[in-house]
């Protein structure tokens, strides 16, 4: 249903799943592991997982906070992202990426809900991809300290507003982990 022209795959990306970004993340295992559990699953179906892997001053390229967590590994062939911004097509190589794969459908995991997830998300969707966001799968840190919601509230808004999106010729889901279509 894309918009996009001879795209019919569908890739899975794994957002800012790093030791920093997730450290203090709400229901930080339970989210990881059904990230996992994608993983293994898009390799067995032989589906594209692109990793995702954000920079700043806070998160310096090469340092310990910075890498993947522990418990996933991306093999040496699946395609690694450096960003820069909350979206992750914003001067990435993410679009190109994508091209060459023929992906027109992203399934999106990782951190945070309320900044980079939902960057994607909308970035992916205003770029004429189908999204699906996976509700068990993206988490963010308590910052109610600021006058944000609780993060459980932040990751129950996200996944009711984006089930709830639309466009012409594009599709928006939102899918548990174990209701993921390809």
């Amino acid at each position: 249903m894309t918009t996009l022209p001879n795209r019919p795959n569908t890739a899975l990306l794994v957002v800012d799943v790093q030791n920093d970004v997730v450290a203090g993340a709400h229901d930080r295992d339970r989210v990881v592991a059904n990230i996992a559990a994608l993983v293994d699953r898009a390799r067995q179906d032989r589906i594209a997982v692109i990793w995702i892997q954000h920079t700043d001053a806070d998160l310096p390229a090469g340092s310990e906070q910075w890498r993947i967590v522990r418990e996933l590994a991306p093999a040496s062939e699946e395609p690694l992202v450096a960003k820069n911004y909350g979206d992750s097509f914003e001067d990435t190589t993410l679009e190109p990426t994508l091209a060459q794969l023929g992906v027109g459908h992203l399934v999106v995991v990782g951190a945070q809900t309320d900044q980079c997830v939902r960057s994607t998300i909308h970035g992916g969707f205003a770029r004429g991809y189908d999204v699906t966001l996976v509700t068990d799968a993206h988490t963010t840190e308590d910052l109610s300290g600021w006058g944000a919601p609780p993060p459980e509230q932040v990751i129950a808004h996200t996944n009711l507003y984006w089930g709830h999106q639309s466009a012409p010729g594009r599709t928006a889901r939102a899918s548990e982990t174990n209701e993921v279509a390809w």
